[in-house]
């Protein structure tokens, strides 16, 4: 088959595109290289059967072309990153929305399948302990940049429902709950590589909030074996799929698990909020799916621990060290 990622030079999309090669697909990335990176796909750029265009999905003028000449698309490029988020929001909702909006209308005009990547921003401020995929959703007000995102991907989200009711369009959204692992980077704010680097260099570990807001980290390979069933599964058409882990830790307890894990002298900051991103900005307490929807469809469940994220995340920084 011929597969199509968008985002593919990114942290998700790498493995993703590893994952299709080895199965003997052939896979075509397209990424502007803006959050990704020529180096997630190292370990197959000479593979006969990739294909990487350097382009950005806003502008690129092949596009169609590409999505025309494909069997199945994952659309994962997006602005992404709460940092990147809060001090760029104009970016956020011009290449989530803008570039979803193109890839939706020509997927649809040729009539490929389509798994579209969301996030569980969208659930926003809802307070249920566990976050359903036919829960309301509750977002935040626009004088708080943070939420630019959750909107941004919630219309993605609309816009593809809607092509499905009207045009047919075979497509799947995802939600994904903190996915991460090896070659993530936390220049944009991911808490697990950030907080790994920095007990492996022995620099203090900083904590944003409280520290009490609880987190479900799935490990990217896990994340990956979700992504290739569904693709092959047509019950999952007009659907929306949460994919995480269900182990809660809050983010203080992440810290004193990497420094204990990794045998660190790292101290533990506490830093407020307003400090570390902007004034006013809000958080959710809790981040918790709900995974009954997958796991009843694809039999899907996590096979790797928060202590195997942090032992493949350190592994991989102490290579590239």
């Amino acid at each position: 088959m011929n597969f199509l990622i968008t985002g593919g030079s990114g942290f998700i999309g790498g493995h993703l595109t590893e994952k299709l090669l080895a199965a003997g697909h052939r896979v075509t990335v397209i990424d502007n290289y803006s959050t990704g990176s020529p180096r997630n796909l190292a370990a197959v750029r000479d593979n006969e059967r990739l294909t990487v265009v350097e382009e950005d999905i806003l502008h690129a003028a092949g596009l169609e072309k590409l999505i025309e000449n494909s069997d199945v698309i994952y659309h994962l490029a997006a602005a992404v990153g709460v940092e990147l988020v809060v001090h760029d929001p104009v970016r956020t909702i011009r290449t989530n929305v803008d570039g979803s909006a193109r890839v939706l209308e020509y997927a649809a005009k040729y009539h490929r399948r389509v798994i579209l990547a969301s996030t569980s921003e969208v659930y926003g401020k809802s307070t249920h302990p566990e976050f359903n995929e036919n829960d309301d959703l509750l977002i935040g007000c626009p004088v708080r940049s943070r939420w630019s995102y959750a909107c941004s991907k919630l219309l993605d989200e609309f816009y593809l429902m809607a092509y499905h009711r009207n045009m047919a369009l075979p497509g799947t959204v995802v939600r994904f709950f903190n996915t991460v692992g090896p070659r993530q980077t936390g220049q944009y704010g991911m808490v697990v590589p950030r907080f790994v680097k920095a007990a492996l260099s022995g620099q203090a570990l900083k904590v944003y909030g409280s520290g009490e807001q609880s987190r479900c980290f799935c490990h990217v390979y896990d994340t990956v074996r979700a992504l290739v069933a569904l693709a092959d599964c047509p019950e999952s058409i007009g659907n929306i799929y949460n994919i995480g882990s269900t182990e809660s830790v809050t983010i203080m307890q992440l810290a004193q698990a990497v420094v204990k894990q990794l045998g660190s002298s790292s101290k533990i900051e506490v830093i407020p909020y307003e400090q570390a991103y902007e004034h006013g900005f809000e958080d959710m307490l809790r981040r918790k799916p709900d995974t009954a929807a997958i796991r009843s469809l694809l039999n899907w469940k996590t096979e790797n621990t928060l202590e195997d994220i942090i032992a493949d995340v350190a592994a991989e920084m102490q290579m590239q060290l």
